[in-house]
């Protein structure tokens, strides 16, 4: 049996027929208006998932995140065509009751469960597999402190004379993320330094003195005519090249932060509230868009 503790489960999760073929989507589960007791669900399907079914939750059960339900898939789609807007009329529950073989509508079906006739749905848990309104915890359990309807039709015994309007709103805050990464690598590179080094070399020159007193000596020295060889080593320098790593400066990586605007768009819902009157002298009509 499928408990308003399992809708939270059920909305979302895909609906299997009695053979464990797919039937669709859950999109929407109703609830007694008098039990809260989980009473309908409609399943996406046709082509595309385009339309929603009415199945029954008597028998159904959940398992594994999958609604299973005693029904064969041709059933099911050929169940009569209701529209999901959180409101079943009688006659619509009526013709679903007997075309699935529970009984009419107001009398114990199958599984044991009295249901309340003409009501059914009007507590609308859901409708895209998120969860359930303003009528149950934000844990998707049922709420039964005072002044709280438990997914109920908030015209009851529970509630006053006025309805709450609720509306979505934006909280944006900011996640810190791994953007990217940056590192330092280290690699050898070559290139040609020219620079000018100054470099001697010795020149041999010819000096002639004329004889005088002072090396007369010298000169009358050794036979008159000879040949005669003298030789001078002559000295240069070269340019040496030499090579040594040094230190020049240190580098590292550092992280600034950077503020900038950017803008965040989503979709909020927001509920209207429209005052509708038929008969009687002072009937208002008319639309809240607060």
């Amino acid at each position: 049996m499928i408990t308003q503790q399992d809708i939270s489960t059920v909305i979302g999760s895909n609906a299997v027929d009695a053979d464990g073929d797919k039937l669709g989507q859950v999109e929407q589960v109703y609830l007694d208006d008098q039990t809260g007791r989980p009473e309908w669900a409609t399943v996406k399907t046709g082509l595309f998932g385009t339309s929603e079914t009415f199945v029954p939750l008597a028998e159904a059960q959940l398992s594994d995140g999958t609604l299973r339900l005693p029904y064969q898939k041709a059933k099911v789609k050929d169940a009569p065509r209701m529209d999901a807007d959180g409101h079943l009329s009688p006659q619509d529950e009526d013709a679903l009751y007997r075309y699935y073989g529970l009984g009419d509508a107001g009398t114990t079906g199958t599984s044991g469960t009295e249901t309340t006739t003409g009501t059914v749905g009007q507590g609308l848990a859901a409708g895209t597999g998120t969860g359930f309104d303003r009528d149950r915890d934000r844990d998707g359990v049922a709420d039964d402190r005072e002044g709280w309807t438990v997914g109920h039709d908030t015209s009851g015994p529970t509630t006053d004379d006025a309805m709450t309007r609720s509306e979505e709103q934006l909280r944006v805050g900011t996640q810190q993320v791994e953007a990217g990464r940056a590192r330092l690598r280290k690699h050898v590179v070559t290139e040609d330094v020219t620079t000018t080094v100054p470099v001697s070399r010795e020149e041999v020159r010819i000096e002639r003195e004329p004889i005088t007193d002072g090396n007369a000596g010298a000169a009358l020295d050794g036979p008159a005519i000879s040949e005669e060889e003298h030789e001078v080593v002559l000295h240069a320098e070269r340019p040496v090249v030499d090579k040594e790593a040094v230190p020049v400066e240190r580098v590292r990586l550092d992280t600034q932060t950077v503020t900038e605007q950017q803008q965040v768009t989503d979709t909020v819902r927001k509920e209207q509230i429209e005052a509708d009157g038929d008969g009687g002298t002072g009937t208002a009509r008319g639309t809240d868009r607060i």
